[in-house]
């Protein structure tokens, strides 16, 4: 069949329609005031991504350095034919963090599902990622909700026909500690039903140097993203941050079992944001990531106990990254 050709028996184009769900208009203010208060400061990872740290982030994906992006993609090519099994015929597709939905068109081409429910917290992303799907394949259904994934959501259910399929990629649950997963888990299952499934992108634990490599690359870019942080909020928030007294500084906490992202300040320094001001001593840091990584069996044990069953998994072929098929128990 070709690209853009109708599935059998489709006879109308699809819809491309935009809604917002839970997106408070003051969210990053009140998220960068808590969070900097904190006796170890910190921002929540959802506060990257303004138009400026979605393209960023996109660049990342396509460093040689960060892998995830080419295993996930490798597996998913490889496996395609199981995947869609595991998801089932005219089933919809709601991915959350679509960004520019990279990976989706390899599914939607594949699956030809009744619906594609793309999630951003990127409002610009999400448009010019909705946009270019809906060109691309005419027949589709794109019901694009401007939202925050972490909350509940409302989603266009009323358009959604057959199974329900959750498509999180890129390691996002990474993001989350492990109590944080379960909850989002827990979440996810409730909002999307019983008869609900995910598919779910996991990192998993390797080679120290490799986890290094891939969050301090040589071109910067992953530094510049961090940093974008520290601009965004001057641009938004009314802040005074000189981006050159701060540095990216990424580590892997053996631990923890976890990268962490900082923004480490390189002098004795205040700082102010609106009405707010914050000190910094030498050396202090603003916690901005984790990247959790997880063993096979680790991260069912955790699906298990939100209340999803790990039926499927699927391994690039070096095995750095995996994909698992969740259903509800």
């Amino acid at each position: 069949m070709a690209r853009n050709a109708r599935p059998r028996g489709t006879a109308r184009l699809g819809t491309l329609r935009f809604s917002v769900s839970i997106v408070p208009a003051d969210s990053f203010r009140e998220d960068v005031i808590a969070g900097l208060s904190l006796p170890q400061k910190s921002l929540p990872p959802k506060c990257f991504y303004d138009a400026n740290g979605s393209r960023l982030f996109e660049a990342i994906c396509r460093l040689k350095e960060y892998y995830p992006t080419r295993a996930e993609i490798a597996l998913t090519r490889a496996h395609l034919g199981a995947i869609v099994r595991f998801a089932g015929p005219r089933s919809t597709l709601i991915e959350y963090g679509s960004g520019e939905s990279v990976k989706s068109p390899l599914l939607i081409e594949a699956l030809r599902p009744a619906a594609y429910i793309p999630v951003d917290i990127s409002n610009d992303a999400l448009r010019k990622a909705a946009a270019k799907l809906h060109r691309r394949f005419r027949w589709l259904d794109v019901l694009a909700v401007h939202g925050d994934f972490s909350r509940p959501l409302k989603l266009p259910m009323a358009q959604a026909r057959g199974r329900r399929v959750v498509y999180f990629p890129g390691s996002t649950i990474g993001n989350l500690t492990p109590d944080e997963a379960q909850t989002f888990l827990r979440m996810t299952r409730k909002q999307v039903g019983a008869r609900s499934a995910m598919l779910v992108g996991v990192d998993l634990k390797k080679d120290a140097n490799v986890l290094h490599a891939a969050y301090n690359d040589a071109k910067g870019v992953t530094a510049a993203f961090n940093l974008n942080l520290l601009a965004r909020i001057n641009r938004e928030l009314r802040g005074d941050f000189k981006l050159r007294r701060f540095r990216h500084y990424a580590f892997y906490n053996a631990a923890l079992g976890r990268i962490e992202m900082h923004l480490v300040s390189l002098v004795r320094q205040s700082v102010k944001v609106g009405k707010h001001r914050f000190s910094f001593d030498t050396g202090e840091s603003i916690h901005t990531e984790n990247s959790y990584k997880y063993s096979i069996d680790g991260f069912r044990a955790l699906a298990a106990s939100a209340g999803f069953k790990g039926e499927k998994v699927w391994l690039d072929p070096k095995g750095l990254f995996s994909l698992h098929g969740l259903v509800a128990a």
